[in-house]
């Protein structure tokens, strides 16, 4: 039986059982012994039968009728999960043409859910119970516009699709012809003010947007967000109490979630797929978040340093600016010596899922586990942590002065009560879907072996590989293994200096140092040291001096004995020896630039 085949008859076992335990379920609820003589859950085969399953408990009218059959064929159009397919089925809900309702009030408002409930997937309760209400206010001209009721569930959504709530509501005001919401001053004013009392009394929003923000959106979204009053506090300034269009004095949970942690934080990805399809579906109006990042982006560099990396990045103090007492900071933004960026996945992380080095675990006094979720800098928002050994590891500095180069966890183990300082994290782990998830450019990552590999297949093409394994002088199925796991079979230092003579490719990863993270000025001091050296093949011994910091901040693994003498051996010795002694100061100081 071939595979898919196999696949098809487990599929069909499973929807068999499936249906048979609904049989039984149904058969036991019919006695009468539960609040409800039929079973709640519906059984969906696909994504349209489990959203239209979800509406029906608030619709039931929707459930047999060919919302289903018009989402698959929307899906078709355009593709699974397109945004597009949520607004098309909210429009058409809301013109009833699949069935009828007792208000063109409540059709709207079905229509909103069951689009909302498309981009949860249909599995969470925001739709139902985050959305609560549609109302339909007047403007001060007397034309009608939307104004839409959040509440605390809408967490469930998790703040895209609680964001794109909003734009399958916006969609649908337009199509049918509703004015857009023309906050007044005092309204423009309340936003920020609601969101600074809940940030300061409630709880630390997830993103705290500026003064400037959140004015912007408020006078820019073209429907008003508002909510039931959630919390014991009123708004605390006396000027921004009792508006005629806002029912509640009080702090309203689901509001403040909007305007923060949703539209304001996930506008980069909202603008990033509205602007594909602005035109063909009639938004050109969402224009204004254009706009609005420019405004995100210089409120952030305010609030930060003014410095940069030689990649033009800028630190992002997001992550740590509302840190929880007693939480650790296990690095700083583009601080050195925090986590090396390295693109990927291993077998247990995926999306928002990271990982690091299982030493790094070991040594950061085990407060980071399989599960734990740690804030990062980039690409943002939280993920969940988990061990893989495949990456690069921690350096350590001992209390005795010895930098260690940590590769397993029995040697993390082994240092770790007499660790004194870590040098470098080492990697994280971050697949490609992260930052295009959220709409983030990608940054340069650390050159490692994955790159090496693809630069060596790219420049071999153009020598003879017969020669080169014969300059290398390893078996034709040893230099094979380079290819087919690169991530464990490493060129000796010979074999890797031979390659990179040859083919003009970069040293392999394994024998790099950190040299960008010393200056010119300390890279001298380095040289003048060395050139006091005893060495011989296979060790360099130096007597202590300033210059040794200049040694470990680069992550060259030495001991320190007897805290007087220096020594750095085997491969290592022989890498110095050929990096550090083998051109003058000068001339290595330009190839440094």
């Amino acid at each position: 039986m071939i595979a898919s085949e196999k696949t098809k008859k487990y599929f069909d076992s499973l929807k068999k059982e499936s249906l048979k335990q609904f049989q039984i379920a149904t058969q036991a609820r019919k006695k009468g012994y539960d609040p409800k003589e039929f079973v709640e859950i519906k059984l969906a085969e696909n994504l349209a039968e489990r959203v239209i399953g979800l509406i029906s408990a608030v619709a039931p009218q929707i459930a047999d009728t060919d919302a289903i059959k018009r989402i698959i064929e929307l899906e078709e159009q355009y593709q699974p999960l397109d945004w597009r397919v949520a607004l098309k089925i909210a429009h058409e809900i809301s013109e009833e043409k699949f069935c009828t309702f007792k208000d063109k009030k409540e059709a709207i408002e079905i229509g909103i859910r069951t689009g909302f409930a498309y981009v949860t997937l249909g599995v969470v309760s925001a739709p139902l119970e985050g959305f609560t209400s549609l109302e339909i206010k007047n403007r001060k001209d007397g034309k009608e516009y939307f104004c839409l009721n959040y509440a605390g569930p809408i967490r469930a959504a998790g703040g895209t699709a609680a964001a794109v709530s909003v734009i399958i509501a916006d969609y649908v005001r337009k199509k049918l012809g509703y004015a857009v919401y023309d906050p007044t001053e005092k309204e423009v004013q309340r936003c920020h003010a609601e969101l600074e009392d809940y940030h300061e009394y409630i709880t630390n929003l997830q993103y705290f947007p500026s003064k400037e923000e959140s004015e912007f959106l408020l006078k820019n979204l073209p429907v008003e967000i508002s909510g039931d009053p959630s919390e014991k506090y009123e708004i605390s300034s006396a000027l921004l109490k009792d508006l005629p269009r806002i029912p509640t004095n009080k702090l309203r949970s689901g509001y403040c979630l909007i305007h923060s942690s949703c539209i304001p934080l996930k506008g980069p990805k909202l603008w990033a797929k509205i602007k594909k399809w602005k035109e063909e579906m009639n938004m050109e109006h969402w224009e204004f978040m254009e706009e609005f990042l420019k405004i995100q982006t210089k409120t952030k560099s305010k609030s930060t340093k003014k410095t940069t990396t030689n990649t033009g990045l800028t630190p992002d103090y997001t992550y740590i600016s509302d840190l929880v007492g007693g939480r650790p900071v296990l690095g700083h933004p583009l601080r050195n010596g925090g986590f090396r960026l390295r693109y990927g996945r291993s077998r247990i992380s995926g999306f928002s899922g990271q990982s690091i080095h299982p030493a790094t675990m070991i040594l950061s006094n085990n407060f980071v586990a399989t599960g734990t979720q740690l804030k990062v800098e980039r690409p943002g928002k939280a993920a969940a942590f988990t061990p893989c050994d495949t990456i690069e590891g921690p350096i350590i500095k001992t209390v005795n002065g010895d930098v260690i180069k940590i590769r397993t966890e029995n040697e993390a183990k082994q240092h770790k009560k007499e660790t004194q300082e870590i040098l470098y994290l080492g990697d994280v782990l971050i697949n490609y879907g992260d930052f295009f998830d959220r709409a983030h450019k990608l940054v340069p990552a650390g050159y490692c072996e994955e790159i090496w590999i693809q630069e060596l297949e790219k420049e071999i093409k153009n020598h003879n590989v017969e020669e080169l394994i014969k300059k290398l002088n390893i078996e034709k199925e040893e230099f094979e293994q380079l290819f087919k796991n690169p991530l464990k079979k490493k060129p000796t230092l010979k074999q890797a200096l031979t390659i990179s003579k040859i083919t003009n490719i970069p040293l392999h990863p394994e024998y790099l140092y950190y040299w960008e993270s010393i200056k010119k000025e300390e890279l001298t001091e380095l040289i003048a040291w060395f050139k006091k050296a005893r060495r011989d093949e296979n060790r360099i011994i130096l007597r202590k001096n300033q210059a040794k910091r200049h040694l470990e901040i680069i992550g060259v693994p030495h001991q320190f004995i007897k805290n007087e003498f220096v020594v750095i051996q085997n491969e290592d010795a022989e890498l110095l020896n050929i990096f550090l002694t083998h051109k003058e100061p000068e001339e290595e100081l330009k190839t440094y630039n």
